[in-house]
């Protein structure tokens, strides 16, 4: 129950209480994520064996898709899931009582988000490093993210895996083909 709950958490996203963007360009946001870090007070956030590598982000009117790419004792899952808009500073509501926030952004290399979740009573708070590259990490994102988890207590880099690649690989195919310049 424990791993599934955990699983949950880590397959949406986060923030870092209090700290959010003024207005989120939402065409801008989607697309292919990959986990690079994780930040969160609670032990049991970091330690899951289903580990989240990568996102995928649909928009359609103020919905939010997340595809999650999961490796999973060495196998790799997808989950799909629907959250709507709350306002638009970026934070959406998903179906179990979890809430995602886009705390930092640059649209083009990284994104710093924070998920709450509703677990035995109290909210857990993870935040997330994402970039959008299957190798590089981003220096001046990491150390943002850094910067913003510095009181946060337990920290975890993600390890790069197959599952993100396949997700992107999958993703980029299946991608509407942009409009002519």
């Amino acid at each position: 129950m424990e791993a599934r709950l955990l699983s949950a958490v880590l397959g949406v996203i986060l923030v870092q209480g209090g700290m959010a963007m003024q207005s989120l360009d939402l065409p801008k946001i989607a697309g292919f994520w990959r986990e690079v870090g994780v930040a969160s007070k609670q032990h049991l956030a970091l330690t899951t064996p289903k580990r989240l590598e990568a996102l995928f982000l649909t928009l359609s009117a103020a919905e939010l898709t997340v595809k999650a790419a999961y490796s999973s004792l060495g196998s790799c899952e997808t989950q799909n899931v629907v959250g709507s808009e709350v306002d638009v500073s970026g934070k959406f509501v998903f179906p179990g009582h979890r809430e995602i926030r886009v705390i930092d952004t640059d649209y083009e290399r990284y994104a710093i988000l924070r998920l709450t979740l509703a677990w035995r009573g109290e909210d857990v708070h993870v935040l997330k490093y994402f970039t959008r590259s299957l190798e590089d990490d981003y220096e001046p994102g990491l150390w943002r993210f850094r910067e913003l988890t510095a009181d946060t207590g337990l920290y975890l880099a993600a390890r790069r895996g197959r599952c993100a690649e396949l997700l992107k690989q999958v993703s980029h195919h299946r991608a509407p083909p942009e409009p002519p310049a």
